[in-house]
């Protein structure tokens, strides 16, 4: 009889514990489904003010025209409004960023998660992400004092701002962003994988292209496909460093212009609010949202495609 008190002390001390408990555990997640809907609507706020200020544009300017047009020249007479030299430039700073540092960036996460001895992972991978905090305006005058000059040196016909420039120093930007992604992708591979491989007399080689690699496919191919729109969406570095000539041309000497760097050029000038070349970089924001919103669609159907193969 004398315990019993004692056995409802516990068992209130307990209630209440379990209580808090639940309240805490109720509290984090309405805080995170508040952080998730955040997201959501400001993905969503972001679309619908992009459409709304690209519609008036759209009412004065053919789509088929804008789209398909292959004259950029919105404030000369007379005007044109295509924007497939500004579309062509982006992709052409991307796919020269992404041939440079896709593979470097692979090829240094295997080595930094699969050969290198702790000691020099240590001070590697700091070094490389070093690279990640640099602004982008540094290195668009790295660009245009020492890549272009180099460039001009071996290739004469060089122009002062070229695409190469412009897709040297994007692919060097993007750089550490794929390493860290692919380092985390391969050392999620489960180590048995790696073990079992080693059981059956696979060399180091052997298990890092063949077991490793494959297992981390889902995870390597997300990197690739969030460091090109990274690239797509670079600004200053290749308003810097590519220029400001809205050119279709597949010659990387050449000078050329990206949807941000026109953005950019339209907002420091002097264009009249509400005219019809202030609405131009709203029609090319939105272009360059629905462009980046396609390749996440993309990657995330590969992700999940390649992750149901290594479940």
């Amino acid at each position: 009889m004398i315990a019993q008190p004692h056995r409802k002390s516990t068992a209130e001390f307990l209630s209440k514990r379990l209580s808090l408990r639940s309240m805490s555990e109720g509290t984090l997640r309405t805080l995170c489904l508040l952080c998730a809907l955040i997201t959501i609507l400001t993905t969503l706020s972001i679309a619908y003010f992009l459409t709304v200020e690209t519609i008036p544009f759209f009412t004065k300017v053919n789509p088929f025209q804008f789209y398909f047009g292959t004259k950029w020249s919105p404030a000369i007479v007379p005007n044109s409004y295509g924007v497939l030299p500004l579309i062509a430039g982006t992709f052409m700073i991307a796919i020269g960023a992404a041939v440079i540092a896709l593979p470097l960036g692979l090829a240094s996460a295997i080595y930094l998660t699969e050969f290198a001895t702790p000691r020099t992972r240590k001070v590697l991978k700091p070094t490389l992400e070093v690279l990640a905090g640099i602004p982008t305006v540094v290195y668009g005058y790295f660009a245009l004092t020492m890549i272009t000059p180099f460039l001009k040196k071996f290739m004469p016909g060089t122009e002062g701002s070229n695409a190469a420039a412009g897709a040297i120093v994007v692919g060097i930007m993007i750089l550490p962003l794929v390493s860290s992604l692919c380092s985390d992708a391969l050392a999620a591979v489960p180590k048995a994988l790696r073990e079992g491989a080693y059981g059956l007399g696979s060399t180091k080689q052997e298990v890092t292209m063949r077991v490793v690699v494959p297992g981390a496919l889902s995870g390597i191919m997300s990197s690739f496909i969030l460091a090109i729109s990274r690239a797509v969406g670079e600004t200053m570095a290749v308003a810097l460093a590519a220029g400001a000539t809205p050119k279709l041309t597949a010659n990387y000497l050449d000078s050329i212009q990206t949807m941000t760097a026109y953005i950019v050029q339209v907002v420091k000038g002097d264009t009249p609010v509400g005219s019809i070349g202030y609405q131009t970089i709203f029609a090319v924001g939105f272009t360059l949202f629905a462009i980046t919103f396609v390749m996440n669609l993309i990657a995330r159907s590969i992700v999940q495609k390649y992750r149901r193969v290594y479940e």
